[in-house]
C-alpha cells in the first residue's frame, strides 16, 4: 500500500519538472533563436515479488512478479530544430539558416549561440550588444596587393573600422576590349576635322595617379592609308596638357619613343599583332600588354631632376580570339568592356554581409574591400551543450569539441543578414503537453488520495 503513495508522490515531482520546462518554452516563444526543451520519463527499479520459472515435463514457465516504485525523468533534451526566419533589415542581425552556431568570446572563454542580433561598439568590434561578448571570425589581411582571409588560423575579434581610411591606388591595369569597324574610311591627306572623326574610334575614361588624382585616358584608332587590317592607336593621358604629360607608350614593358602604336588583325577580324614606334612587336600568341607612362603633376622631381613618370598597361587582350580583346568586324564600333585598378582615397561608409559570412566594406570612392568573415562552430552532439544563459551554450563533455570553419563546411548552414532565427517554440503543442502534463499531475495527486483512503479504512478495522 505504501509503495502506491510513493509512486504517486513520484509522478507528482517529475510532472512538476515537466511543466517547468514547458513554462520555460512558454516563457521564451519569442526569445531569438532559442531551441525548446523536451522531457523523457523512465520508470523506477521494480520490486521483484517472485522471479521467473522455466518449464519442466509437467508444468510450463511462468513469469516474474514485479511491481514498479514510480517514474522519473529520463532526460531533457534540447530540440535543435530550424526556428521561422524574421527580416529586420538591419545588416548586423544574421540568422543560420542550417546547423551551426556564432562563436562569440567574453575574456578567453568560448560561447556559442544561434541568437545573431549583433552590433558594432564604438571601436569597430563587432559585439552582442546585451552582453559585450564579441564575435568571432578572421580578418582580412593584404597580401601584395590582394586581399586575403585566412580561415585556417585562431579566430580573432571582428572589427569594422567605419569611417577608416583607405588610401588612394594608381592605376596599374587597364583592361580595353572594343569592335573596330572595318567599313570606316581611310584618312585621306589633308582630312578635316570632320572626316577625322568618321574615320576615328575614340574613347575616353579615367586612370589615377599615385596621389590619387584621376587624369583622363585618351585612346583613339584611325585607319592605316593604304592597308587593310590595321590602325593606328594614338593614345593621350590629359590630351589637353599633352605636353606636360608627355604620353609614351611601348609594347610589353618597353618604354616606347612616342605615343602610338599599330594593331594588325588577321582575315577572321581578330588580333594578330602589335607594334609601337620603336619596332618593339608583341609575342605570336598570348595578351598583349601595352605600357603606358606619363608625368605625374606635382610630384617632387628626383635628384637628376627628371620628372616622376607612373606607367600602367593597357591589356588588349589575347591574340586570335575575339573575347575580351580588340576585333575588327563590319559591325559599328563600340567599347565592349573596359576596367581599371585605380581609385582614389575613401572612407568606409557601409558593409554588406554575403551568405559565406564574409563582410565586405564600401567606401566613399566606390571601392568595395573584404573586411573578415564570421566564424561557425559545429558540434559531434550538439544536444550535449550545456544552456549559458544570455542565448549561450558552452562546450559540455558529451557535446564533442567545437569544429570552428566557415559556413556551408562540414555540414554548416548559411548565413542570412538582415534577419533573425526565431523560437522554435510551438506554442500548439506546448498547450498541448500541458494538458497531457496536468493530467499526469492529477492522476498522481489521485493515486496517493485513494491510497489514503484505503490505509484508512484498515486503520478503521480496529475499532
Amino acid at each position: 500500500m505504501m509503495r502506491s503513495l510513493f509512486s504517486g508522490v513520484s509522478g507528482m515531482q517529475n510532472h512538476q519538472t515537466r511543466m517547468d520546462v514547458i513554462g520555460n518554452n512558454i516563457a521564451n516563444v519569442n526569445t531569438t533563436g532559442f531551441k525548446r526543451g523536451r522531457v523523457n520519463f523512465q520508470d523506477l527499479i521494480s520490486q521483484q515479488l517472485s522471479g521467473a520459472s522455466r518449464p519442466n515435463e509437467e508444468v510450463g514457465g511462468v513469469n516474474p512478479k514485479e511491481v514498479g516504485l514510480g517514474v522519473m525523468v529520463a532526460s531533457i533534451d534540447t530540440v535543435h530544430t530550424q526556428g521561422a526566419l524574421q527580416s529586420t533589415g538591419i545588416n548586423t542581425d544574421i540568422a543560420v539558416q542550417g546547423n551551426g552556431f556564432f562563436v562569440l568570446k567574453s575574456g578567453e572563454k568560448s560561447f556559442y549561440t544561434r541568437a545573431g542580433a549583433f552590433g558594432v561598439d564604438k571601436d569597430g568590434t563587432m559585439v552582442n550588444p546585451a552582453n559585450g561578448m564579441r564575435v568571432q571570425g578572421w580578418m582580412a589581411q593584404e597580401v601584395d596587393g590582394t586581399r586575403l582571409i585566412n580561415t585556417s588560423a585562431q579566430t580573432e575579434d571582428l572589427i569594422i573600422p567605419i569611417g577608416q581610411k583607405i588610401d588612394a591606388r594608381a592605376t596599374t591595369s587597364v583592361n580595353y576590349a572594343c569592335n573596330l569597324d572595318k567599313r570606316l574610311p581611310e584618312l585621306p591627306e589633308n582630312a578635316n576635322r570632320a572626316q577625322v572623326l568618321e574615320s576615328t574610334w575614340t574613347t575616353e575614361f579615367k586612370v589615377y595617379d599615385t596621389f590619387g588624382e584621376t587624369h583622363e585616358l585618351n585612346l583613339s584608332f584611325s585607319r592605316v592609308p593604304g592597308t587593310q587590317n590595321q590602325w593606328l592607336a594614338t593614345v593621350n593621358v590629359d590630351p589637353e596638357n599633352a605636353e606636360a604629360t608627355a604620353t609614351r607608350t611601348g609594347v610589353g614593358t618597353i618604354e616606347g619613343t612616342g605615343n602610338t602604336f599599330t594593331v594588325t588583325f588577321d582575315n577572321y577580324g581578330h588580333l594578330a599583332s602589335v607594334t609601337d614606334t620603336a619596332g618593339n612587336a608583341s609575342a605570336a600568341a598570348g595578351q598583349v600588354l601595352v605600357q603606358v607612362s606619363y608625368n605625374v603633376p606635382g610630384a617632387t622631381a628626383g635628384e637628376d631632376g627628371a620628372p616622376v613618370r607612373h606607367t600602367f598597361d593597357i591589356n588588349l587582350g589575347e591574340i586570335g580570339t575575339s573575347r575580351n580583346t580588340i576585333t575588327q568586324f563590319a559591325e559599328r564600333s563600340t567599347t565592349k568592356a573596359y576596367e581599371q585598378d585605380g581609385y582614389a582615397m575613401g572612407y568606409l561608409e557601409n558593409f554588406k554581409i554575403d551568405q559565406s559570412g564574409i563582410i565586405t566594406g564600401v567606401y566613399s570612392n566606390g571601392v568595395s574591400n573584404e573586411i573578415g568573415q564570421l566564424a561557425m562552430a559545429g558540434f559531434a552532439n550538439q544536444g550535449g551543450l550545456e544552456k549559458a544563459g544570455e542565448n549561450t551554450y558552452i562546450q559540455s563533455n558529451n557535446s564533442g569539441i567545437a569544429n570552428i570553419t566557415t559556413s556551408g563546411v562540414m555540414g554548416k548552414g548559411k548565413l542570412i543578414a538582415g534577419t533573425l532565427e526565431m523560437s522554435n517554440v510551438d506554442l500548439t503543442d506546448q498547450f498541448t503537453d500541458m494538458i497531457i502534463t496536468q493530467r499526469g499531475f492529477q492522476a498522481g495527486a489521485k493515486t496517493i488520495q485513494t491510497s489514503d483512503t484505503m490505509l484508512e479504512t484498515v486503520l478503521n478495522l480496529k475499532r
